[in-house]
């Protein structure tokens, strides 16, 4: 800023000055202001276009480093942008695959339903191979022996399956006793033996019958309307204690039996029912995937097939068929299958 600074006079300064001197010296101190008023003014110009040269260098600094600064915001944005979106493909991907992962698990435990919860069920899906399966939870026991089934002028070589169940702590009943008496009376060991029961009178379900009932001094059970097979193997001086009918029921132990009329493989087949463990014993009548055979034929496919639908498909979904031949299965996985052989 421009500071104009004013003269003083000096002391003892004579009167006696002309008028000229006077206007010379007030001249020339106009003169001398006006140069300092000048020279003032030209330092201010300079002063400020310094400064203003300053204010637009520094201006421009600034919207360079501005600029720069926003660049790098922009790069660390769009940096940011792209792992959050590398993070959000990851996690997508990760997502689908746990899905996927969860999807087949959920299709693994429904295939497992629906055909009957063969993991569960140690009587399903194996060969038919001699040996002894079980017990298994519900204190079943399961012996496989070989034979020959002669039915009229043929013979098969069959495999058939002989059920022991627990009936208490003490024991047994052995249902279907097949072939092989030894092996059978082996697997129940030293337990004893309440009840021997027959599905039918064919050499499969009756043949080690009568020595295991004379070594255990068990009762037989099979329906009347079986004695003229019965005899073919046994004779007619050997007969079975009881007679049982469909219909009828037998407490067994601890256990409740209810007799199940299935006639068609033969005209006095049943079946044996025990509600408390799930599982119903049905000889011939039905096997995995179809009514059972007489050796390779059917004798009364129809009167087996109302039989089948009536009495074995109408009990709980869950129960468990446990046949004279074969593996397992249930009566929710037969009565998808009706339809096909009706």
């Amino acid at each position: 800023m421009f500071w104009k600074r004013k003269s003083k006079k000096q002391e003892g300064q004579e009167a006696t000055d002309s008028a000229t001197e006077v206007a010379e010296g007030t001249e020339e101190e106009t003169d001398d202001a006006v140069e300092s008023e000048v020279e003032g003014a030209e330092k201010e110009t300079a002063t400020e276009k310094s400064d203003s040269e300053k204010t637009e260098k520094a201006e421009k600094t600034e919207a360079v480093e501005d600029e720069e600064s926003e660049d790098t915001d922009t790069k660390t944005d769009e940096a940011e942008a792209e792992k959050s979106d590398s993070e959000d493909t990851d996690t997508d991907a990760d997502t689908a695959e746990d899905d996927a992962e969860k999807d087949d698990a959920d299709a693994d435990s429904e295939e497992s339903e629906s055909d009957g919860s063969k993991e569960s069920d140690v009587f399903a899906g194996e060969e038919e191979e001699v040996g002894v399966t079980g017990p298994d939870s519900e204190g079943i026991t399961r012996v496989r022996s070989a034979g020959v089934f002669e039915f009229g002028e043929d013979k098969f070589d069959v495999v058939g399956n002989t059920w022991i169940i627990e009936a208490d702590k003490d024991g047994v009943i052995v249902i279907d006793p097949a072939y092989d008496a030894e092996a059978i009376l082996e697997a129940i060991g030293d337990r004893e033996v309440y009840l021997v029961a027959c599905t039918n009178g064919y050499s499969p379900h009756i043949t080690a019958a009568l020595a295991i009932a004379e070594e255990t001094e068990a009762d037989i059970a099979l329906h009347p309307r079986e004695m003229r097979s019965w005899r073919r193997v046994h004779g007619a001086e050997h007969r079975p204690e009881i007679e049982v009918e469909g219909g009828g029921a037998l407490d067994v132990g601890d256990l409740h039996i209810d007799v199940l009329p299935l006639p068609g493989t033969s005209p006095g087949s049943v079946g044996f029912y025990i509600s408390q463990i799930g599982a119903v014993f049905g000889g011939d009548t039905l096997r995995e995937g179809g009514p059972g055979m007489v050796g390779d034929t059917h004798l009364d496919y129809t009167t087996q097939l109302a039989t089948i639908g009536e009495n074995l498909l109408t009990l709980p979904p869950d129960t468990r068929v446990l046949p004279d031949r074969g593996p397992s299965t249930t009566v929710e996985k037969e009565n998808k299958n009706f339809d096909s052989w009706v």
